[in-house]
């Protein structure tokens, strides 16, 4: 357990919880899906007239968490609901407690999913439909952070805290982006898993698309129809190796190494050869150090729909040569529905299970073989097998790939060799927002003390500008919200100006996007219609949109990008918890750059949101302005910038994060997470206070929010001459894109010749996560090496 994967740590599965239609345990879903029992059946719990379908796999075990997460117990929000449940069972089964075992400050959590609490958000829309005012706490539910900071409260887990939403493969992405917090030192233990709850909106948008079968779903035969919804959550513990041989945890398996890809070919049908999948696929395998022949089984996306079933054999075969006609291929989704953002978790469990018990679990209902596909499906029951190594793939909407490798402990597997780590630096960047279309823009309206936005009732808000043809041209943007084109637009910006656009996917570019409120404005295109006149007025146009990764594969498509992608959804900290992933995955040797979009638009709903909750009430508004805004950077391996002789116009030194760890909406009053945030960041950059020229805060105009901020500084800068910037104030808060926003600023300083040391900047959402980043200027000489 002391071994070290040549300076890669090892990392293990110490304990599993699931909630699913199987059951309300991990044991259950297992006993369930190793048996072939089909757990599909009508849906009792929604109106299911209009729908192509009415089964589902729908969770029928009480989901009543011990844990709360609301003030009134009369809201909650199902998939939030799930979501303890299930970590519940997973913390239990480590035997470990949190904050005795481990230090609450070195355990965290990556959560993902789909929908988010767009079942609360559902609720709202009807309220307000009804002329009612809906409880201002719906609209806390909403975002994906919010099942997160619940979690991270519930059990007082004071680490990294951040939310993946890349459709269907959110679970994988969590899972994978612990790996990597894990092994990079910040963090001993990390509670990691997905959850999704049933919604109309997702019933309704699937039928539009003409995607459910109204038997339960086949994947991999011939005579499949479609797929079926599931819901639930799994959630697993991971642990350092070390941890866990000293504390004597559990180990259920080793997670070896994961790969991530973006198709950039379309919004919801995947590459038809499987290529983008196989990229994925191909990358777990030589990040887990793994050849095709280790891999007998893998647990496959498999959602029953006949293009994504042959891409992804076509996948296996392409990442697995002639291997793949001896690895068995099941899908568990034939057996719990497609469990959307829970996915890629709860097929991580059964890959587990399937390690422990040397048991490879089946294909419920497959009949014949489709020559499309034509692997080893596992018909019937479970199969007993030897297996040292297996995948679990997921792949979602917008093109974005995952692949986990996992391995039995103990597996004869010869160790991968870890890259040295690179510099990360900042080669390009493009800012529209209320300012103009221009980072000049942006400094202009800084440095004139600039006030944008107008009042709308009762709250400030302020309106992105931009050309949308930067987008594309008008059939382009036919499909797109104005999330995905200031997306486009920024993305296109920024690498122009590090002179990579056109070369994304000869260079193994890849794309992580922030966003703190998402898709709001599809999603609200969407229901309303749905809300008013039925199922059969959700517009399958607009439904690929109502994703959070929408923007994101928009951007792979749009211009090239086909390297590692993901969407972080960590509210107003999502662009800071982009970069911080971006940053890990370049210092992995993931990719040679990654475009890092943050970006935000309003929509009529989600303003009525921020109106209904009391921080944001009139005194504060007075104060505060939300702004819109898509802001992108270019992050950059050092050694691949001087390759091609870049400009480098700043050093990403560090990152860090840290919860407060009080639940949905509630920071710390001592301002206790960011002073720890700070001094990580500051200590990983092997800085001290009094070194650093600039902190750009956080702060936007809040009360509740700025003052903890302030004493944190306090206590942090004490004595130093630092100066402290705090541009939101006046510009606004770009809800996601702080980050981005305080990057550009400080990067104008240095060109301006304001500012010529190291800058902290600070970004926290309004559930007390927060994250801290230096940025260095660049050495003269790689500033100056292309001029």
């Amino acid at each position: 357990m002391e071994n070290m994967l040549s300076g890669v740590a090892r990392v293990v599965v110490s304990g599993v919880g699931a909630i699913t239609s199987q059951g309300g345990s991990a044991e259950a879903f297992w006993d369930g899906v190793r048996a072939g029992d089909v757990a599909i059946r009508p849906v009792r719990g929604l109106p299911m007239d209009g729908y192509q379908t009415r089964i589902g796999g729908e969770v029928t075990a009480t989901a009543r968490p011990a844990h709360r997460y609301t003030t009134d117990d009369g809201v909650r929000e199902p998939s939030v609901d799930f979501a303890l449940v299930a970590a519940e069972e997973a913390v239990r089964a480590t035997g470990l407690t949190p904050g005795s075992d481990i230090p609450a400050e070195r355990w965290g959590v990556a959560y993902g999913t789909c929908n988010g609490g767009w079942r609360s958000a559902e609720h709202a829309l009807r309220a307000k439909a009804a002329g009612e005012e809906p409880d201002w706490q719906r609209y806390t539910l909403v975002p994906p952070q919010a099942a997160a900071e619940a979690l991270s409260a519930a059990f007082g887990l004071k680490g990294p805290v951040f939310s993946v939403n890349t459709a269907c493969a959110s679970g994988a992405h969590a899972v994978a982006h612990a790996l990597e917090v894990i092994r990079a030192g910040r963090a001993d233990a990390m509670l990691v898993g997905g959850s999704d709850a049933f919604t109309e909106t997702a019933f309704a948008g699937f039928s539009s698309l003409e995607s459910l079968s109204g038997r339960p779903a086949a994947p991999y035969s011939k005579d499949r129809s479609g797929l079926s919804l599931g819901e639930g959550s799994g959630m697993l513990v991971l642990l350092s190796a070390q941890a866990a041989g000293r504390l004597g945890a559990p180990v259920l398996a080793e997670v070896r190494g994961y790969g991530l890809s973006a198709d950039g070919y379309h919004p919801t049908a995947p590459h038809p050869e499987g290529a983008g999948a196989a990229r994925a696929i191909g990358g777990a395998l030589a990040s887990a150090g793994l050849a095709p022949a280790d891999v007998r089984y893998i647990n496959g996306h498999g959602t029953g729909t006949p293009k994504n079933d042959s891409a992804e054999s076509n996948a296996v075969r392409l990442a697995l040569g002639e291997d793949a006609e001896k690895t068995a291929l099941s899908s568990t989704k034939s057996m719990v529905g497609h469990l959307l953002g829970a996915a890629g978790a709860v097929e991580g469990i059964a890959t587990v299970f399937a390690l422990r018990d040397q048991l490879a679990p089946p294909t419920a209902g497959f009949s014949e073989t489709d020559p499309q596909c034509g692997l080893d499906p596992i018909p019937g029951i479970g199969r007993p097998m030897a297996l040292d190594a297996a995948l679990s793939n997921n792949f979602a909407f917008g093109g974005a790939n995952a692949s986990v490798a996992y391995a039995r402990p103990g597996a004869p597997f010869d160790e991968p060799l870890a890259g040295a780590p690179d510099d990360v630096v900042v080669t390009g960047f493009g800012a529209l927002t209320a300012a103009g279309d221009s980072p000049e823009a942006l400094w202009q309206a800084y440095a004139d003390g600039t006030r944008p936005g107008a009042e709308e009732d009762g709250l400030r808000v302020a309106r992105a500008v931009f050309d949308p043809d930067a987008a594309g041209t008008r059939k382009e943007r036919r499909r797109m919200d104005r999330l995905s084109q200031l997306a486009i637009a920024a993305c296109r910006a920024a690498l122009a100006h590090a002179g990579v656009l056109g070369a994304g996917e000869r260079a193994e570019t890849g794309v992580v996007l922030g966003t703190g409120i998402g898709p709001v404005e599809s999603n609200e295109a969407f229901f309303l219609p749905v809300l008013t006149g039925g199922p059969a007025l959700g517009n399958p146009g607009i439904f690929p949109n109502t994703v959070y990764n929408a923007a994101a594969g928009q951007v792979a498509m749009a211009l090239g990008v086909k390297g590692p992608t993901s969407t972080l959804t960590s509210a107003h900290a999502a662009g800071a918890a982009a970069l911080g992933v971006a940053y890990d995955l370049l210092r992995s040797g993931r990719a040679d750059r990654v475009v890092v979009p943050a970006v935000d638009a309003f929509s009529p709903a989600a303003l009525d949101g921020y109106r209904s909750i009391p921080l944001f009430g009139p005194v504060s508004g007075r104060r505060y302005t939300l702004a819109e805004a898509g802001i992108a950077l270019v992050l950059e391996r050092s050694q691949a910038a001087r390759e091609r002789s870049a400009t480098v116009h700043a050093v990403v030194r560090s990152h860090a994060t840290a919860s407060d760890a009080l639940g949905v909406g509630r920071w710390h009053r001592s301002g206790a997470g960011v002073e720890r945030a700070m001094r990580a960041a500051l200590a990983d950059a092997g800085l001290t206070p009094p070194e650093l020229a600039e902190v750009w805060a956080n702060a936007a105009g809040l009360a509740a929010a700025d003052r903890p901020e302030q004493a944190a500084l306090d206590r942090v800068f004490d004595g130093a001459t630092t100066v402290v910037r705090t541009p939101k104030r006046t510009l606004g808060e770009p809800v996601g894109a702080g980050a981005q926003l305080a990057a550009v600023l400080a990067i104008g300083s240095w060109q301006r010749g304001l500012s010529r040391g190291p800058a902290l900047i600070n970004s926290s959402s309004l559930g007390g996560t927060h994250t801290s980043i230096v940025l260095a200027p660049a050495p003269t000489s790689e500033r100056e090496s292309a001029r």
